[in-house]
């Protein structure tokens, strides 16, 4: 009946306009009942829309300067057939007709402008033109959400699949263009809603909850001389009642509801949905759940077999009241995705790579040593270029940190070379997380944490391995800082108490290292300095730009999951300080740590040459020689850098002929001064930021966005399961410290070394809170775009720029064939390691579409 209605008044329509040229258009979108399966009414309420008139017009907007400045508008044409076509719930994508009146004095289409009057939003992936008169095909890469027209003070515009640089933008475009900046930058004003396009700065000042009582309240981070940090987005939430500096928190179960750009946020029905929900059910159901378990048995693992039933039989959960909240809360079909939970409310978590080959390599001095240059956090080691380690923390403050490490201690380790030799042939190396913890470690034990700042000193084998010499710990002078350390050095042992204590000393490392992961090379230096970069990108360079072309597909959800981390994650009382042995200090820390980020040395050349584990070398490969030869993480790091920027600098050339374009280019040096000046603004004054005046600046600046968002996160995110999944390898908390020789501990770690250990590290609910979470974080979205893909093959009419592109793409599948030839190749010890863990996280693409793969670089950072 209602397709009957519909085409009589299409015939009539078509009637009246007789002879006129039509253009065919076709408009791919998806209907909000697709994406919401919660709410079907947007779906009858759109069909009524469409009986009484209330359509979806689209208008060309010419590119002609002959024009003028505002450029000639098209007749409204209107989707066709949208009552009839019925899409079926999860089916995705519906295509629609649309018919242009050609209007001859509009010439080349440079843009158009879309009203939507009905009743729901949609998204809209693109429109295509055929076949128009004296051009032929136009297309227009949308990916944007359009609500109905009341929530716009201007129509909402898109433009030609060109790419312009300002100056060369067709004059009757330019309009759109700034209008299209104002919307984005918005007035600062008022509390965002879900249909804003506002990109805007803010501090973190959302973390705490101070109305929850003193124990919630939390600095705010960025804007402070003692709390730098870089800018998240803005939300506009109201203050607190009891703190008007700190921003009023959403209530728990409107949590992922927290504002975003309504493009930033997750794609329908792909796995970061499922995380989502994962990421919201640990906060509000999974958690209690485990609290009540915990509370009802003791919160201890007896012995690693214990531990071991988390994977071979699974954790039954009390059935209760919140058990039933997870069952009716959560759709069936993301439960089962979200969650490692069955019907019988069994946590299953699937083994960790860590331990599927061999169930005790983890504790070799072998294995150890090797995750520092191939694990999820190969970023701290660095060479030790004097000896004893000393440290650069003010001696007024802090009195004498120097370590106190001997030489004693470790010169018999050096297969026959002093400490002189060792050091002048680049043969120690040294994991330091003294300096960093120190300031902290005070109130960090003030806490349940129980730990130590800590040095490790490795000796680099001749078979290109590394070797632990001796273990420092060190605790602050319980008279005062200014005393300096209380320190303690472990030397290597295999067997009884002396073993067990070694044992013990590599895990307090871990258990900083970890953390240093979480707070320092996961989130702060990826997911909190990319942000800036994406509010800059969005509010200064317009969707025509060349570099936002170029680094667009880089920006891909960073934005939500970053507002999802505060809000679950981050804030006080939540996953991470309840699972990260900074615990309430947490974010503070990484505060601290931001002082002395260094946006240049984010590059992987300067970052290895800073660390002392590289050197400059004109004669090799990457203009870089490693003094660790075997160094995977480095090693394909290096590969894949080289070719980021092989990359990124065909494309800037192709659109930058000289120095002087970039100069003369308002919008980038827009975007660059803000960056500077806002983003990271904090920072705004240091002498190291590039001047954005050379060509070269400008490509090596795009670089490194590009590595990091890509390949850095990639390296430090998806090996969090296969390596940390299994915690005893990975520790994030301490809750004692070291035995002491006539206490009850050390009694104990004698009789039964192994309880000793577990009772000292993660205890049992922080251990299933941990795992929860890095189990939804290590898992790539099925409908993942890796590095050297775009989501649309259409992203520029440019030639050069698609091939240069298509030879990026080649050149990653070169770079996985020789990492795949690497890892089989027995000379590469450190590649594979004890735990038979062959190194792939720099590996470009993973299989399988999605899921736990150790492998695969995302264009961004998205989970």
């Amino acid at each position: 009946m209602l397709g009957h209605i519909v085409d009589k008044v299409k015939a009539v329509a078509i009637g009246k306009d007789g002879g006129r040229k039509k253009v065919m258009g076709t408009v791919v979108l998806m209907k909000k009942n697709v994406l919401d399966f919660n709410d079907f009414n947007a779906s009858i309420i759109d069909r009524l829309d469409e009986l009484i008139g209330r359509k979806v017009s689209l208008q060309l907007v010419s590119a002609d300067p002959a024009n003028g400045l505002g450029g000639k508008l098209g007749k409204p044409a209107y989707l066709e057939d949208w009552i009839t076509t019925i899409t079926p719930l999860l089916a995705g994508e519906s295509a629609f007709k649309a018919t242009f009146d050609w209007d001859e004095e509009i010439g080349e289409p440079g843009a158009f402008l879309i009203v939507n009057n009905h009743h729901s939003e949609f998204y809209l992936r693109t429109v295509t033109l055929e076949d128009v008169p004296g051009y032929g095909r136009f297309h227009f890469v949308c990916n944007s959400w359009v609500y109905p027209a009341k929530h716009y003070k201007k129509d909402r515009v898109f433009f030609a699949n060109k790419t312009y640089l300002p100056h060369e933008m067709p004059i009757p475009l330019r309009k759109y263009r700034d209008e299209e900046f104002l919307v984005l930058r918005g007035d600062g004003k008022g509390e965002l809603q879900e249909w804003d396009r506002v990109y805007d700065y803010a501090y973190y000042n959302d973390l705490g909850d101070p109305d929850k009582g003193p124990d919630y309240g939390r600095p705010v981070l960025g804007g402070s001389a003692e709390y730098p940090y870089p800018r998240r987005a803005r939300t506009s939430r109201p203050p607190t009642k009891s703190d008007p500096n700190s921003e009023s928190r959403l209530p728990l179960l409107m949590r992922l509801n927290v504002y975003v750009p309504r493009d930033e946020r997750f794609g329908h029905l792909k796995m970061s949905d499922f995380l989502a929900y994962g990421l919201k059910s640990i906060a509000q159901f999974i958690r209690p759940e485990l609290e009540a378990l915990c509370d009802s048995t003791p919160n201890e693992f007896d012995s690693f077999e214990d531990v071991m039933k988390i994977y071979e039989g699974g954790i039954k959960l009390p059935k209760g009241p919140l058990f039933d909240d997870i069952m009716k809360n959560i759709p069936l079909e993301l439960l089962k995705e979200a969650l490692p939970i069955d019907g019988e409310g069994l946590f299953r978590y699937p083994l960790p790579q860590v331990i599927k080959e061999d169930m005790s390599a983890w504790r070799t001095d072998d294995e150890f040593a090797r995750e520092m240059l191939a694990g999820v956090n190969p970023l701290v080691i660095h060479l030790l270029e004097e000896f004893p380690p000393t440290s650069k923390l003010d001696p007024k403050q802090y009195g004498n940190q120097n370590s106190s490490i001997t030489k004693e201690q470790i010169e018999n380790n050096l297969e026959g070379l002093t400490i002189d030799e060792a050091i002048k042939n680049n043969k120690l190396f040294i994991l330091d997380h003294h300096d960093t913890l120190m300031p902290y470690l005070r109130r960090i034990n003030t806490t349940t944490t129980k730990t130590y700042a800590s040095r490790t000193l490795l000796f680099l084998k001749n078979d290109g391995t590394l070797k632990p010499l001796v273990i420092e710990l060190s605790l602050p002078h319980p008279e005062g800082d200014q005393f300096g350390a209380i320190s303690k050095v472990y030397t290597p042992a295999e067997h009884g108490v002396e073993g067990s204590i070694w044992q013990l000393a590599k895990a307090y490392v871990a258990i900083n290292d970890s953390g240093h992961h979480e707070l320092i090379s996961h989130w702060l230096n990826t997911h909190a300095i990319m942000e800036p970069f994406v509010i800059a990108t969005n509010r200064q360079l317009s969707a025509v730009h060349p570099i936002y072309k170029l680094l667009h597909p880089h920006f891909r959800d960073t934005m939500n999951i970053n507002a999802f981390g505060r809000q679950i994650l981050l804030n006080a009382g939540g996953i991470v300080e309840t699972t990260v042995f900074p615990a309430r200090y947490s974010m503070e820390l990484s505060s601290v740590i931001y002082k002395n980020w260094v946006f240049p040395d984010q590059a992987l050349p300067k970052d290895l040459k800073k660390r002392g584990v590289a050197v400059d070398d004109p004669e090799s490969k990457h203009g870089v020689r490693l003094l660790i030869k075997d160094y995977p993480f480095a090693v394909d790091g290096l590969e894949i850098w080289s070719a980021i920027k092989n990359w990124v600098r065909d494309y800037c050339s192709f659109y930058y002929k000289t120095d002087e374009m970039i100069q003369q280019d308002p919008e980038l040096q827009s975007w660059w001064k803000e960056l500077k000046e806002e983003g990271h603004g904090d920072k705004k004054d240091e002498p190291w930021w590039p001047k954005m005046q050379t060509r070269e600046e400008l490509i090596e600046t795009c670089t490194i966005v590009i590595w990091v968002a890509s390949a850095l996160h990639a390296a430090t995110n998806f090996g969090q399961y296969p390596y940390a999944g299994y915690l005893p390898n990975r520790p994030t908390i301490s809750r004692r410290f070291m035995p002491e020789k006539g206490t009850l501990e050390y009694d104990e770690l004698e009789a039964n070394p192994d309880k000793a250990f577990l009772k000292t590290i993660t205890a049992k609910l922080q251990t299933f809170l941990g795992i929860s979470l890095i189990e939804i974080l290590s898992r790539h979205s099925s409908d993942e775009v890796y590095l050297g893909q775009r989501d649309t093959p259409e992203w520029t009419t440019d030639a050069t720029p698609l091939k240069a592109f298509e030879e990026f793409g080649k050149r990653l599948s070169e770079i996985e064939e020789k990492i795949i030839g690497m890892n089989n190749d027995k000379q590469w010890k450190n590649r594979v390691g004890p735990v038979k863990i062959p190194y792939t996280l720099l590996y470009p693409t993973s299989e399988g579409g999605g899921g736990i793969t150790g492998k695969g670089i995302p264009n961004s950072v998205a989970i």
